[in-house]
């Protein structure tokens, strides 16, 4: 969420809501324009809150400063706000105009709007594939697919989400440590979310070790070991119960949701191919970031996404492309599933 107050061209305060989500981007603003703010125009993301939560309504903060216009580019689809923002101020006699670059906003916004139409976070599926859609030879290395400047672009992507979330395969076999390295935003590394069912993760792995350091949250089955889920809550893991189907697999849906609760909106999945195939058949991935590499592995390699077990083509998760680019040695393709309700391109893949 952003605000810009402003008046005959001239910027008077600017804000943006704050990590943890206060205060709100209003406040910011008001605050920095002071007594100036009264008869002026504030610019606006979002419609602003109208309910009392932490702090109190955003609407009733603009209305008390004297701001004269406001324009916004949509309506909040949160039910505790919907409209009573616009109505609050309308009342007040402040002019209200909204829609100016509605989509743009909707792309800014995608991840809140996902989370509060969908219940649970806009998920990103990342792969690094060979020319032929393997991630690793039949060994198992994998290790370097991408090139350097691909990496890279893998660690901002990991910034501008909320959560990233891997299988326990990926965790027991390459030992990642999910952080944030080399851009100098080690602090923006998000919470990192292990799908485990069975609780498998040794005591000695990286995400174990570094869990007090950056948050580590795991997914597992509600009759997982209880003791060693008191040895990972020892270690400063949070661990999350969900249930599971006949087979031990953890329900998705369950846990998306979970998360969704937990305030996170954007989610970043990085394997393995188990887990990309999972959350692409139980429609959960909104967007792909796909990284091929000049590279053949052959058959005998370890695929991308795994069996989806479809019948026929129309069964197929479908996506429309959204962006190409040359990234060093490697082509990033970006990807939007066809049938998202709010299927527009995301500022992220302009950049």
């Amino acid at each position: 969420m952003g605000c810009v107050i402003a008046r005959e061209g001239r910027i008077l305060g600017r804000g943006w809501t704050q990590p943890g989500g206060r205060p709100h981007a209003e406040a910011m603003a008001l605050a920095q324009a002071g007594s100036a703010a009264r008869g002026a125009t504030a610019y606006v993301t979002l419609e602003p809150c109208a309910h009392h939560g932490r702090t109190p309504p955003c609407a009733d903060a603009l209305v008390a400063a004297g701001i004269a216009r406001l324009v916004s580019t949509m309506e909040d689809p949160d039910p505790r706000v919907s409209g009573r923002g616009f109505a609050r101020l309308r009342a007040a006699g402040i002019a209200v105009e909204t829609g100016l670059m509605q989509s743009e906003a909707a792309r800014c916004n995608r991840g809140f709007l996902t989370r509060i139409r969908r219940g649970r976070p806009m998920v990103t599926l990342k792969l690094a594939t060979t020319l032929d859609g393997r991630i690793a030879t039949a060994s198992g290395e994998s290790r370097w697919i991408s090139g350097p400047q691909a990496r890279r672009y893998a660690h901002l992507l990991r910034v501008r989400h909320d959560g990233i979330l891997i299988g326990a395969g990926t965790a027991r076999s390459d030992d990642p440590s999910l952080d944030v390295r080399g851009l100098g935003l080690a602090e923006a590394s998000p919470v990192r979310i292990l799908a485990d069912g069975g609780l498998s993760l040794e005591d000695g792995s990286r995400l174990v070790q570094s869990a007090r350091r950056v948050p580590l949250w795991i997914a597992h089955r509600q009759d997982a070991d209880p003791a060693r889920a008191a040895r990972l809550r020892a270690a400063g893991a949070v661990l999350m119960p969900l249930p599971h189907d006949a087979d031990g697999k953890l329900d998705l849906r369950a846990l998306m949701q979970t998360l969704a609760e937990r305030g996170l909106t954007r989610l970043l999945c990085e394997g393995g191919g188990r887990l990309a195939a999972s959350l692409l058949g139980a429609g959960l991935v909104d967007r792909l970031c796909v990284v091929g590499a000049g590279l053949v592995i052959g058959a005998d390699g370890i695929p991308a996404v795994g069996a989806l077990g479809l019948d026929a083509l129309a069964e197929a998760p479908r996506f429309r492309l959204l962006n190409t680019r040359r990234i060093g040695a490697d082509v990033l393709s970006e990807w939007e599933t066809v049938d998202q309700r709010q299927s527009q391109e995301c500022p992220d893949s302009r950049s």
